[in-house]
C-alpha cells in the first residue's frame, strides 16, 4: 500500500535516481527536479563495488547491468616506471562468493540511463528537466521547494542529492571551504580496439608512483578502456569534469612513466582534466525536514572508487527510513544517523589512500617493491576493504 508521502529531490544524478527508484519501490510518491536541459550523466568510468550492486540487484537491476557491466576477473599494482606487476585479491572474480555480490565496471552514463529508464517504467512524469531549485522553506507540515520553469512545489521532505556544489546544502549550511589538494585528475575513454591484446584483459591496473597514479578498466562490456591519472600539479584549479585537455598535455604529465601508460593516453579521442579538492565531512546533513544526499554531504577523493557506491547506499537507506518511520524528521534523523559515520570514515579513508598511492618511495624500484608488498599484503587489502565491500544497505540497522 502506497504511503502518504511526496519526496522532492533536488538533483537528478546517480544518488537523486538511486534515491528516487528505492521510494518507488516503497510505494512512496516522488518529484525528482534536474537543472540540465536532459538526462544525461557527464563522466566516464566507475567501480560498482559489491555493496553497491546489491543494492542496484534489490532495486530489479540485474538484467541491466548484465547488459552493460564488466565483470571485475583482477586487481594489479603496478610500478609507475618499470611496469613490474603485483596481483591483488578482493577486487575481482572471488567477489560473489567473498562479499555475495559481484564487483563491476560501469560507464557512468550506462549506470545513469538504466536508473532512468527502471523510472521511466513505472512514473515517467516524476522527472522533470530544465527545473533549476533556487529556494526553499519549511514549516510544521511540510517543504515548499522553488523551481525555475515550475514554480512552488509543495511536498513533506525535500533531499539535496545536487552534487559537489549543493545549492540546498550551501542554503543550509552555508559555504563548504574546500581546499585545494595540489593535484590535477585527467580522464578519458579509448575504443578497446585500439589497444593491443595484452592491455584489453577484464581488470582494474593500478600505476603508483612518486608524483601520481593511474586507474584503467575496461567498461560498457568491454567496447572501452577508463583512463584516469591523478598528478601532483598545481597550477590548474578548475573543479570541472567537463574542461578539456590535450594529449600532448596529458603526456607531458605522464613523462617517464611505463609505455603502456603512454600507449592508452595517446589513443584517448578526448582528455578532460580538473583539479582535485579536499572537503571536511559534515558535522550534520539534516535540518527539520530537509536533508542530504551523495556528493552533496560528503564528496570524496576519488581513490577508493567509492563515490557512486556511497550515494547509491544513501538512497537506499533514505528510502527504508522513510518507510519505517511515520514522522519524517526522525526517519530523516535515523537516515543520517545509519549513513553518517561510514561515509564519513570513507572520506578520510580516501584521503589515506591518495597519499598511500603517491609516494616518495615509489621513485626507486628496490624501495618501491619493499613499500607495495608492506602496503598490498592479505592482511592490509582485507582490513582496508572487507568493511566497506560487507556492507548492506539494504538491511542495516535503521
Amino acid at each position: 500500500m502506497a504511503k502518504a508521502l511526496r519526496v522532492l529531490i533536488a538533483g537528478a544524478g546517480i544518488g537523486g535516481l538511486t534515491a528516487a527508484l528505492a521510494l518507488l519501490q516503497k510505494g512512496i510518491d516522488v518529484e525528482v527536479f534536474e537543472r540540465a536541459p536532459e538526462l544525461k550523466e557527464a563522466g566516464a568510468g566507475l567501480h560498482c563495488s559489491p555493496n553497491g550492486v546489491r543494492v542496484l540487484q534489490t532495486l530489479g537491476l540485474n538484467d541491466a547491468l548484465e547488459r552493460v557491466a564488466v565483470k571485475a576477473v583482477d586487481r594489479d599494482i603496478r610500478l609507475w616506471d618499470t611496469g613490474q606487476s603485483w596481483r591483488l585479491p578482493n577486487h575481482g572474480a572471488s567477489s560473489e562468493e567473498r562479499y555475495g555480490a559481484p564487483y563491476l565496471f560501469l560507464h557512468r552514463g550506462d549506470l545513469h540511463a538504466m536508473l532512468v529508464s527502471a523510472i521511466r517504467a513505472q512514473r515517467p512524469e516524476i522527472l522533470h528537466v530544465n527545473a533549476r531549485c533556487v529556494d526553499f522553506a519549511q514549516d510544521g507540515s511540510g517543504v515548499t521547494l522553488d523551481v525555475e520553469g515550475h514554480g512552488s512545489v509543495r511536498g513533506d521532505v525535500l533531499i539535496g542529492a545536487d552534487g559537489v556544489k549543493s545549492i540546498v546544502r550551501g542554503k543550509l549550511f552555508g559555504d563548504d571551504n574546500p581546499k585545494f589538494t595540489g593535484r590535477l585528475a585527467w580522464r578519458g575513454l579509448v575504443p578497446i580496439e585500439r589497444l593491443p591484446e595484452p592491455m584489453r584483459a577484464p581488470i582494474t591496473t593500478n600505476w603508483i608512483g612518486p608524483n601520481g597514479s593511474v586507474t584503467t578498466y575496461p567498461v560498457r562490456k568491454g567496447e572501452l578502456m577508463n583512463f584516469v591519472t591523478l598528478v601532483n600539479r598545481d597550477d590548474w584549479q578548475a573543479e570541472s569534469w567537463t574542461d578539456q585537455g590535450t594529449i600532448d598535455e596529458c603526456l607531458h604529465d605522464m613523462r617517464g612513466w611505463h609505455d603502456d601508460v603512454h600507449e592508452i593516453i595517446r589513443n584517448i579521442d578526448v582528455p578532460y582534466k580538473w583539479g582535485l579538492f579536499l572537503r571536511d565531512p559534515l558535522t550534520s546533513w539534516t535540518s527539520g525536514r530537509i536533508s542530504l544526499l551523495g556528493d552533496a554531504c560528503h564528496p570524496m577523493l576519488p581513490y577508493l572508487g567509492q563515490g557512486a557506491n556511497m550515494a547509491i547506499e544513501d538512497g537506499m537507506v533514505l528510502a527504508r527510513s522513510l518507510d519505517a518511520f511515520d514522522d519524517v524528521e526522525v526517519a530523516l534523523t535515523h537516515y543520517e544517523r545509519a549513513r553518517g559515520e561510514r561515509a564519513s570514515t570513507i572520506v578520510l579513508k580516501s584521503r589515506e589512500q591518495g597519499d598511500r598511492v603517491n609516494r616518495s618511495e615509489l621513485g626507486d624500484s628496490a624501495s618501491a617493491a619493499r613499500y607495495i608488498e608492506a602496503q598490498w599484503s592479505g592482511g592490509n587489502i582485507a582490513q582496508r576493504y572487507d568493511w566497506i565491500f560487507d556492507y548492506d544497505a539494504t538491511s542495516v540497522e535503521i
